[in-house]
């Protein structure tokens, strides 16, 4: 999934350049470009779809070269998690009906890769051979109120990958929350990587979403012929701007989770970036070449290669540059950058957003 336009990483992601098509870690390999490299190692390369939005076709190809068209699919509208995850479903039920799916967003940082192919191989284990819509919990590590978490039944285990039935989701909770969910050890973080057969996921929108079942279900012969993208078009115009979280997994009876550990985050904030960067003897992550700081601690600064920024006597703050804008932001305060970014768009117009 590669349609986000990655809001909460303003100014560094906007909207004609999100974050998946950025080398936001530095290593010389976009997001996008780091999970499909990622996916070889599951499956064979004709089999990895990419679901982005129309806008971002260019950007896909360019990165990923080796892809065919019809493995790229263009969404004419955002319209959330759901209708993307029931266009790429449909489209590869009618290729292969007994296909087993992984569906993944392209923007996440795993640094245990052979983790995260163990924890693949193990869950496509299960979805093959069960009626089940698997979800992969992160085992936490803090009280962080910026994932969402997943609710297993059973004890508190650390077996590796353990799967167990779901109990419940929770959204972003607030830190009291948050303290008791790890304290507990009955949640998970929801990593947003999902995993089913495509009957499974079909039937699954057939009963709790059943009008957008009906959308794709009636355009299905039109899916691999060159009538899909009309047809799709005006599917969108009809679909309902909903996560798969809310639309399905949320009412499903069926839902597991499998417990893992992989070096993963979703890379949402800056405050998430921070933690995957090397750090000064001060704390301070900086990205940049001509970055100059005295008396500064535990910032993330993020300047462009002709930039030049002098600092003093900032602490726990994000300092970003690029191209027309300058963010200075505490980091504590880093889950209002989506609200920042909506005043601006509000009272300064698209240019900086």
């Amino acid at each position: 999934m590669a349609g986000g336009i990655g809001s909460r990483f303003w100014p560094m992601s906007r909207n004609n350049f999100p974050k998946q098509f950025i080398d936001i870690l530095g290593t010389g390999k976009t997001l996008i470009r780091q999970t499909y490299e990622r996916f070889l190692s599951v499956c064979p390369k004709e089999n990895i779809y990419i679901v982005t939005n129309e806008a971002y076709l260019d950007h896909v190809f360019k990165q990923i070269p080796e892809l065919n068209k019809d493995q790229v699919l263009a969404e004419p509208q955002r319209r959330n998690t759901s209708p993307c995850i029931a266009y790429a479903s449909m489209k590869i039920f009618s290729l292969n009906p007994d296909a087993n799916l992984v569906i993944a967003p392209s923007d996440h940082v795993i640094t245990d890769e052979k983790k995260f192919q163990q924890a693949v191989a193990k869950g496509l284990e299960f979805t093959a051979k069960n009626n089940s819509l698997l979800t992969i919990g992160i085992h936490p590590s803090r009280p962080d109120t910026g994932y969402g978490y997943i609710q297993f039944n059973g004890d508190d285990s650390s077996e590796e990958f353990k799967i167990s039935k779901v109990k419940t989701f929770t959204e972003k909770p607030n830190l009291e929350m948050a303290k008791f969910f790890l304290k507990s050890g009955e949640f998970l973080w929801n990593a947003g990587i999902f995993l089913w057969n495509a009957k499974t996921i079909l039937k699954a929108f057939e009963d709790h979403m059943p009008d957008m079942y009906a959308l794709f279900q009636d355009g299905k012969e039109m899916l691999n012929t060159p009538k899909e993208a009309e047809y799709i078009k005006n599917a969108y115009t009809q679909c309902k701007n909903i996560s798969i979280d809310y639309g399905i997994l949320e009412k499903a009876k069926n839902v597991y989770v499998l417990s893992a550990e992989f070096g993963w985050s979703d890379l949402g904030t800056w405050k998430s970036l921070y933690e995957q960067l090397p750090h000064d003897t001060n704390g301070n992550a900086i990205v940049g070449p001509h970055v100059m700081v005295d008396n500064t601690k535990n910032c993330i600064v993020n300047m462009s290669n002709n930039k030049l920024a002098v600092i003093q006597g900032l602490e726990n703050f994000i300092v970003v540059e690029t191209d027309n804008v300058l963010l200075i932001c505490p980091k504590d305060d880093e889950q209002q950058v989506r609200n920042l970014v909506n005043d601006v768009k509000l009272k300064k117009g698209d240019r900086y957003v």
